[in-house]
Formats: structure tokens, sequence, C-alpha cells
């Protein structure tokens, strides 16, 4: 099935965008983009006096957007455990309790099911090919319990009709160790990669199967309207990964690797979003074949500049402009910070975005002040001043 929607002059302008900052190349600007927190939203709408259903996707006409199916190892609907005005306790599709708290951004995992390293060898995966996770309406903990909370998230595929016409559109894939911590914990994850490593390793090549339909069967059922993928990986902490770097290469990267190869077979890029310092794994992530990684967290000591310095055009970098610097940095520092990491642009290679999201804690003109910036300073070819770095070319 493919579906045939007409885009926008706009939109394909910011496709031609994205396409030449991930190859490397020279477009008409910098693209820009980001996800937001409700609460920066609720904040925004306010001090810029705009209506209830501003979007700044919209507002700012902003470069691209990402949307994920449901990934529930189980399909089926949320069990609500307790609710009231405060805050609901739900088990999901990947057999854990999450408990969300409608006045703080993310909910708490109470507890996983899958808590003994026998109920993991006897975890089975519902089909990945399913139709209900990409055309059906219903549970989906990625989508459902986050920031907001929806116990019935609409078709995945409704979503990405509505957002073709008007933004390029990236899908959505957990790779094996953002889906094993979901199903066993954090804890659980980490301690038995060092009491049973051999039985989690065969654990993940049973995730990475799991994960690699989910991507094929998404580009399938979205019917040609994807423009990229994006991996969500986190693997590290501000100091570095949360377990070994060669744990990973042997267990996780062939997942990886595997997903970009389906990937870049469909013509798709693929952008890697990993939190926390990830330079360990940077060159097995190019060796993979990753297009950009996401979101280089300033906060775990990564630095664009510093980045394409060192690695020059290998990869593509998306992200690391610091949200403590853009909530709380004097106006002047705030625009040296931005001039100065536009100079990773040179040569294309670069999408200029926060280094996780926005935060309620950025305050609308603040957001405002920064997208202007890079919209102003960020036109090929790049005209940075006194912030101009002429080695980075």
């Amino acid at each position: 099935m493919r579906f045939v929607m007409q885009r926008t002059a706009t939109c394909l302008a910011k496709l031609e965008r994205m396409n030449k900052a991930l190859r490397h190349q020279e477009a008409d600007r910098v693209p820009v983009s980001d996800s937001f927190w409700g609460s920066f939203l609720a904040r925004w709408r306010e001090e810029l006096g705009l209506p209830a259903e501003a979007d700044p996707y919209r507002y700012y006409d902003l470069d691209w957007r990402d949307s994920a199916p449901n990934m529930d190892p189980h399909l089926k609907p949320f069990e609500v455990l307790h609710q009231d005005e405060h805050e609901v306790v739900v088990r999901t599709g990947f057999e854990a309790v999450l408990r969300k708290r409608f006045d703080l951004p993310m909910p708490a995992y109470l507890r996983f099911e899958t808590d003994t390293p026998e109920k993991m060898a006897a975890f089975q995966f519902d089909d990945p090919w399913d139709e209900r996770r990409y055309f059906g309406a219903g549970g989906n903990q990625l989508a459902g319990v986050g920031d907001s909370y929806a116990a019935h998230v609409p078709a995945w595929i409704e979503g990405i009709k509505g957002l073709h016409p008007d933004f390029p559109v990236y899908g959505s894939v957990c790779e094996g160790h953002e889906m094993l911590w979901r199903i066993l914990g954090q804890e659980n994850s980490l301690l038995w990669m060092g009491e049973y490593p051999d039985e989690v390793g065969r654990f993940v090549e049973r995730i990475n199967q799991f994960v690699l339909g989910i991507a094929e069967a998404q580009i399938q059922a979205a019917g040609g309207l994807l423009d990229g993928m994006v991996i969500w990986g986190d693997v590290a902490c501000r100091q570095g990964l949360l377990f070994s770097p060669a744990y990973w290469r042997r267990h996780f990267k062939p997942g990886v690797k595997a997903l970009v190869e389906l990937c870049h077979g469909h013509g798709l890029p693929v952008i890697y979003h990993g939190c926390g310092n990830v330079n360990r794994i940077l060159e097995d992530l190019m060796e993979a074949g990753v297009d950009a990684v996401n979101p280089l967290e300033a906060k775990a000591g990564h630095d664009v500049v510093e980045l394409r310095r060192h690695y020059g055009h290998r990869i593509a970098f998306c992200g690391n402009m610091d949200v403590v610097a853009w909530a709380e940095a004097p106006l002047e520092e705030l625009e040296r910070i931005v001039l100065r990491k536009l100079n990773a642009a040179k040569g294309g290679g670069y999408i200029f975005q926060s280094d996780h999201s926005v935060p309620g804690n950025i305050s609308g003109e603040r957001y405002d002040c920064v997208v202007k910036l890079v919209r102003q300073y960020g036109r090929y070819p790049l005209r940075l001043g006194e912030h101009d770095l002429p080695d980075l070319g």
C-alpha cells in the first residue's frame, strides 16, 4: 500500500534542507526543530499571547517531526490500577506498572512484572507486524505515558498523514537497550548484565529481531510517507556508558546496524538518539552507518564544535543547545553560545536543537530569541562575525 499526498512547497524545501544537512551539504539555511514539554508549551502560549491551540512547529515552521507507533511487546489496553484527580497508575503492554502524576513532567516506574531471569527467558513478543500497531488506536506506552497521559492513543498512521503535507516526518524505533530496560527495569537490566550476561544477551537478540520487525512493518504501513527514522537508545549517563562498551558492541550494536541497513535500504536516513555521554561508541555508530547523532547533551560534556573539529564530516550532529544556558544565561551570552554552535553547520551536517528537549523553565521569549537567531545567522553562506571559527570549514 502506498499513500499519495500532496506536500506544500515549504515542506519540500524543509525536506531538501534536512537531506542536505544529513549528506553534509549546505542548503539555504541550517535546519531547526525540537521536542517540547507540556509545561513549556503552556508558558510559551501565555507569554507570547498565543491561543490554546498554538503549535511551535507550525508557528515557527520548524523543519522536521517524528512519531512513534505502538512498540509495546504485548498489544493490549492499559490496565488502570488507580486513578483520581491527581494521578493515574497503569500496567502497560511492557508489563510495567507506571504512576503518572499529572503535575509532574514524567512518570515513575513502580514495578516490572518481568522480575526474574526465568520470566525474562519465558517472555514472548506479540507480532511486530500486527496492523493494530500502525492502524489502530489504543494503549501505547511510549506515546501515552510520558510528559502527558493518554489512555487511548490515536492511530499512528493518522498522525503521519496529518503531518506529512507540512513536515518531513521520521518514524521511530527503540534499539535493544531501550526495550530491555522498559521490560526489566533499569536496575535489573544492569545487574543481570553482570550476573547473567549470556542470558541477557540471548534476550537482547530476541529484542533485536522484534524491533527490526517494528521498523520494517512501520515503513511498509507508512506507504511512502516517512522521510527518515529515529532510533531511540539511551545507553549512557553524564559520565559515560551505563555498561561496558564491549558488552554494547557484542549485543546491542548488531541490532543498531541491522536497523540502519534496513532503513538505508528503503532510502531513509537515520538519526540515533542517545542521551548522556556517548563518546565511547561514536566511532561504532559511524561504523554502523548512523547518519546523525542526537541530542549531544551539553550537560554530559558534549560540545558540537569540538566534535566537528575532531570527527570532521564523518557523521552529522543534531542538538547540543544547552537548555540550562537557554533558560538562564544573559541574552548577550546566549547569543554568543548560539552563534558559536552554528560553526558546526559549515559544510552542512548540523541540525540545531536543544540538548534533549525544551523544558518549562525556558521562557517563551528566550525560546523565540534563539530560533530567530538561528534563522537570521544560519543562512548559507554562514556569516558569524566575531564568532566565526575559520578552521572548521
